[in-house]
């Protein structure tokens, strides 16, 4: 058995065995790739809480756009990252096409929308002019640019801005481009609803949800089959209902299940079960839960305890009695956190936690 690699890949962004529920998410991306311009799946949104897979589906598209022989440019929306995306296009410019003698890269603009080389002013290019230049090369190789930008509600506005109305400029031109990212749902609708990007209301915006269990509980059949001693139905249904459909925890439980196989060489009973998801749990904890804490202010965590004494999703009205504030204070805190991705709207009036476990943490 120790021939066998753990599959399980419990880290931010990897690449799982399987995607469990993301069947047919990309097929309009993939279609679109085939027509290379215009197309609607060209422009996507991934939007879903913290660790619930974002980053991967940006991974599966990107590796079906190289599939299709398109060009990739990866990126995080970081203060900088429009300069960075010209700095690649620049090199992948030098490699299709002839290119001025003599050139060399010195540095990148501050403000992220110029390539500074030692050429003289006049013939420095542009970032919409090199983007349209890089996909003009690519248009005649009968292939295209693909751009994946993640976690996007960090983003500086007028560098989205920028972008938003350079890729706009580029498929009202009938250039071949693909425009991909991932955010938190409320921090994408308002980046949308202020107007930063208008034009990026017409993405096609995919929100990722758990999967179901018997999802989760067919995959987990599937992947421990593999193993010498295959583990009892009715544990592996018990660990996947322990993930919730979560996509991290899926992968974390499944980690430590093959592991702790490995480590005994013999049927998993009960215990080893319960073992595997407790240490999966806490790492979700250290790696996801306090993660997304750092960032919360004391009365961001008062508002959190308060949400904590349900069992289910909080009435705003009963926080703020708990809390003792105005409920226009209440208000602030809910949208702050529903901002930073560790609460959600559940229904009028009402919210509940947005992380697998974090009501559990909190409640400890």
């Amino acid at each position: 058995m120790g021939a066998i690699p753990n599959p399980f890949r419990p880290t931010a962004g990897a690449e799982p065995p399987q995607l469990v529920g993301r069947a047919g998410l990309l097929d309009e991306f993939v279609y679109g790739l085939r027509i290379r311009s215009g197309a609607p799946g060209l422009l996507t949104i991934f939007t879903g809480a913290r660790g619930v897979g974002k980053t991967v589906m940006l991974g599966e598209a990107e590796d079906a756009a190289r599939a299709a022989g398109w060009a990739v440019i990866s990126e995080t929306a970081t203060r900088g990252f429009l300069g960075r995306i010209g700095e690649v296009m620049r090199q992948l410019t030098e490699e299709l096409g002839p290119g001025p003698a003599g050139r060399r890269i010195t540095g990148l603009g501050l403000g992220g929308f110029s390539v500074q080389t030692e050429l003289p002013p006049e013939q420095q290019t542009g970032w919409r002019q090199l983007g349209e230049q890089l996909l003009r090369l690519l248009d005649a190789q009968r292939t295209g640019l693909a751009i994946t930008l993640d976690e996007i509600h960090g983003a500086n506005r007028d560098e989205l801005s920028q972008l938003a109305a350079s890729v706009q400029h580029f498929i009202r031109a009938g250039l071949p481009v693909a425009l991909v990212f991932a955010g938190l749902p409320a921090a994408v609708s308002d980046l949308l609803d202020e107007g930063v990007a208008t034009f990026l209301r017409r993405a096609d915006r995919i929100d990722l949800h758990a999967a179901a269990v018997e999802e989760v509980e067919a995959s987990y059949r599937e992947v421990f089959a593999s193993l010498e001693h295959p583990i009892d139905p009715e544990l592996l249904h018990g660990a996947a209902v322990a993930t919730g459909g979560y996509p991290f925890l899926i992968q974390l439980v499944g980690y430590h299940l093959w592991q702790i196989a490995e480590s005994t060489g013999r049927p998993l009973g009960e215990e080893e079960v319960r073992l595997a998801v407790a240490a999966a749990r806490r790492r979700n904890t250290r790696m996801v839960i306090e993660a997304a804490l750092a960032s919360a202010s004391p009365k961001d965590r008062e508002f959190l305890y308060a949400m904590a004494e349900d069992e289910g999703p909080s009435r705003t009205a009963d926080i703020g009695q708990r809390l003792g504030d105005a409920r226009n204070t209440v208000g602030n805190y809910r949208a702050r956190l529903i901002d930073a991705g560790l609460i959600e709207p559940a229904g009028h009036g009402l919210v509940k936690f947005a992380i697998p476990g974090l009501r559990e943490h909190l409640q400890s």
